[in-house]
């Protein structure tokens, strides 16, 4: 359409031109002539240029048209990224308070465990105390026959009594003599001021066989009648509860030391009486 536009221009001006070559000069003529070359030769660049623009043009579209794609794309991507956003946000939100709820929850809990811990705590010095002061009963009342062989001594929150067998018995006897009654009954006086106080009576021997001891058989039998010879004293002439004392044979299987010489048979040879506090309040705590 343009290139007929153009055509149609250059005819009428060359005709113009012809008409005119009539009536002018050579001079004139040829003047005419070369600005008719000349502006067939602007029409010529322009028509180029705007040819040049046209093609800017349409690419300069193409391109418009990538970018908006792009910036479509874009915003969907944005769009999908708020919403994951506010969706993270949300359970996020949702997440913390659960974290909250179960962290005061967890707090309490220990707050609970603390305070049940101070009361063990507690119970357990006041054990302890109470132990300590039980020793130094024990040792006060039975100072005289300490030489005989008789230690009162505290193990794993308990207080040990122990008499040697010379204390007690005679040799292979089962028979408690008047030296031995004499310490049982000082025991006895501080045990019924105890009523707290748990008793376990363990009979011990010395790893020799027991031989012409008639119905004793072995170190176990002499170790379970001397304990229950001292039970039956304690609860039968000293009138100590039955409900708080046992008796237990050991037999020589808990030496206090290992050897066979005489020194260490005899320290092996020995009633032990154990005194322990009740803890029923400990118990019923961690139940």
């Amino acid at each position: 359409m343009r290139k007929t536009i153009y055509s149609v221009i250059a005819l009428f001006l060359f005709i113009c031109l012809l008409a005119s070559c009539v009536v002018m000069s050579p001079k004139k003529y040829n003047n005419l002539i070369a600005q008719k070359d000349s502006i067939s030769l602007g029409w010529e660049n322009a028509r180029i240029k705007i040819t040049s623009l046209e093609e800017m043009i349409s690419g300069l579209k193409s391109d418009s048209a990538l970018l908006q794609a792009k910036i479509t794309d874009l915003e969907e991507k944005i769009k999908g990224m708020n919403d994951s956003f506010t969706s993270l946000r949300s359970n996020s939100s949702s997440e913390i308070n659960k974290l909250e709820t179960n962290l005061k929850k967890l707090e309490a809990d220990l707050q609970k465990r603390e305070a049940r811990l101070r009361e063990v705590e507690d119970i357990l010095r006041k054990r302890d105390e109470a132990t300590n002061a039980l020793k130094n009963k024990l040792q006060k009342a039975l100072l005289g026959f300490q030489q005989s062989g008789l230690t009162v001594d505290i193990r794993n929150g308990k207080v040990y009594v122990s008499l040697t067998d010379k204390l007690l018995f005679s040799s292979g006897s089962i028979v408690i003599d008047d030296k031995g009654k004499l310490a049982l009954r000082e025991l006895a006086k501080v045990l019924k001021t105890q009523p707290e106080i748990n008793i376990s009576v363990e009979g011990h021997t010395d790893n020799q066989r027991v031989v012409n001891l008639g119905q004793i058989k072995d170190n176990w039998d002499l170790s379970v009648l001397r304990a229950t010879s001292v039970v039956r004293f304690l609860t039968e002439t000293e009138k100590i509860e039955n409900g708080r004392i046992t008796a237990t044979g050991k037999g020589e299987y808990q030496p206090i030391e290992e050897g066979s010489s005489p020194e260490i048979r005899s320290r092996n040879r020995r009633i032990e009486i154990v005194l322990s506090p009740k803890l029923d309040e400990l118990y019923n705590l961690i139940k």
